[in-house]
């Protein structure tokens, strides 16, 4: 039986490309392989067009040579893992959501996107959908009224979407340094720290407020 080619690709693409560059379009791909070829899935329509674009032959010119001949490769969107349908056996009662001060009118899909937020869209879906593993931490900049909070806290919402028990906050700058002000105050930083360290995912907005403070 042969190898999977996927698996050896990722390992060369990701020597051969700049690790946003790959965390950003290559490891949201999943691989469907069969002997007629390979069918690459992107998550979203964005890292499809951008794979196709700048990626795919570069892709299917490493597995041509692991394969040792000329193998049809496609990209498309979608997942190899269908979801899990409800389990009529036993009824699970839905976790109460953890309250995080989002937004939940911030999400993706009401978000306009374009050339000039590209990139951060797709790292910020990226957050959403693999939180603590891709772009851990993930900065978000850009002039004011461009849509940073938008992105950071439709990330949230997106983890919130995937796990309803999720701990995901979203807070401004200056309420993170007068809580931890009055933490301090109050000799409660024990219980500050203990609460942040807490949360599975940590929204920090305007964080140039922290510049200059120590």
């Amino acid at each position: 039986m042969q190898e999977p080619i996927w698996p050896l690709c990722l390992t060369r693409l990701e020597n051969d490309l700049p690790i946003q560059q790959f965390n950003t379009w290559i490891r949201p791909l999943q691989a469907i392989e069969k002997e007629a070829g390979l069918t690459l899935l992107a998550p979203n329509r964005y890292v499809r067009d951008t794979v196709e674009r700048d990626y795919l032959g570069h892709i299917a010119g490493l597995a041509n040579n692991f394969r040792h001949r000329d193998i049809a490769i496609s990209i498309d969107i979608g997942s190899d893992h269908p979801p899990r349908g409800p389990d009529k056996t036993t009824a699970t009662p839905r976790p109460v959501p953890f309250k995080g001060r989002l937004n939940p009118a911030f999400t993706f899909v009401s978000h306009v996107a374009g050339k000039s937020n590209q990139l951060a869209r797709a790292a910020a879906q990226q957050v959403g959908e693999n939180p603590g593993r891709a772009y851990n931490p993930l900065f978000i900049y850009g002039g004011v009224g461009l849509g940073k909070t938008h992105l950071m806290q439709a990330a949230g919402n997106a983890v919130v979407e995937r796990a309803a028990d999720a701990r995901v906050v979203y807070v401004h700058s200056e309420r993170f340094v007068a809580d931890m002000v009055k933490a301090l105050q109050h000799n409660e930083i024990n219980n500050f720290k203990r609460y942040y360290r807490s949360l599975d995912v940590l929204l920090i907005d305007d964080i140039q407020f922290f510049a200059g403070k120590s």
